[in-house]
């Protein structure tokens, strides 16, 4: 049986071993590929029964082009980079990797407020290039400081990964609101669930951790910009377009919002001319919330106990049943 990863590189760049995966089969890994061309992808998954993709699309072209494909998976929880439906027709389970981040994306969703209250990188460099050995005082910032206690954090979608950044914040002494969907008891041990207007209105932070579905897409816009409060700080390490971008740029030009922390944006690699890279008081990171070798190490893990699954004639995590 051939296994075959057709991007492998962000999740294991050198850290991890493929071992496991490649004692279930005869195993080709790929570093990195073209996110375009779908021949590059027909060409490497070729007789293989298994796929695995990060970010390459698998799409309804590539699953006809190779017809011994039976399973694919994606080494990620996002999976719209595979024509799920049609594989379904074509009785193909796609599976995912459903809660590997959780603790890592809800850390960095408070790194990223941490460094916006603090600036500690900047004042760690300005250490470094001899202000502090120059300096009249014994201390100095240049950037306002912000205590957290007692103000009030906002999340957006308050599943695992929302309810984690809720405990860490919660924990910091902010008062947690949380707008979702779904209600649970776990939540409401956290934080208060209410409307979404009761949420922007009422929140000096806030943070996304929603999906991104059709009725999310660009959530964040100049019409929910207004309804928050002036000053008030956002948070987006769960997907870019959740965010109109332009919107937020120029709210962060003229202050409405005092600063931004993302590591998502709507097109990654970003591109040059993406608004925010010159709009004030805006942290941008690489996408890297998930990328803690732990979580990294969760995923393989559970890819191949995917695919010991579906071997097995159970498989699990399939998104398109």
């Amino acid at each position: 049986m051939k296994i075959v990863v057709l991007d492998g590189y962000t999740e294991n760049p050198g850290d991890l071993s493929w071992d496991a995966l490649g004692a279930l089969g005869e195993l080709t890994v790929y570093d990195r590929s073209s996110l375009t061309d779908e021949n590059e992808a027909i060409e490497r998954i070729g007789d293989a029964e298994i796929a695995f993709t990060n970010k390459t699309p698998i799409t309804k072209k590539v699953i006809d082009a190779c017809p011994n494909l039976k399973f694919i998976s994606v080494l990620a929880t996002g999976y719209n980079v595979v024509d799920y439906q049609y594989a379904k027709e074509k009785g193909i389970p796609v599976t995912n990797v459903p809660t590997y981040g959780t603790a890592s994306v809800g850390q960095f969703a408070i790194a990223l407020l941490l460094e916006i209250c603090h600036h500690i990188g900047h004042h760690n460099e300005s250490v470094h290039n001899g202000d502090w050995e120059r300096s009249a005082d014994f201390c100095y910032w240049d950037y306002p400081l912000i205590e957290l206690d007692g103000k009030t954090i906002g999340i957006i979608g308050f599943g695992r990964i929302g309810q984690t950044t809720g405990k860490i914040a919660k924990a910091l002494g902010m008062k947690v609101l949380a707008y979702d969907s779904y209600p649970n008891d776990f939540g409401r041990a956290i934080g208060e669930y209410v409307d979404l207007d009761t949420l922007l209105t009422n929140s000096d932070v806030i943070a996304l951790h929603c999906p991104l579905f059709p009725e999310t897409q660009g959530i964040i816009n100049k019409d929910t910009i207004a309804k928050m409060k002036d000053g008030v700080i956002l948070l987006n390490n769960s997907r870019g377009p959740l965010v109109v971008e332009q919107d937020l740029a120029d709210a962060l030009n003229c202050g409405k919002v005092a600063a931004a922390g993302v590591d998502v944006v709507s097109t990654e690699p970003i591109k040059g001319d993406n608004p925010l890279l010159t709009a004030k008081n805006c942290i941008i990171t690489p996408h890297i919330s998930w990328a803690p070798k732990e979580s990294r190490q969760r995923i393989m893990d559970c890819a191949v106990e995917n695919v010991k699954a579906y071997l097995a004639g159970a498989p699990v995590n399939v998104v398109n049943k």
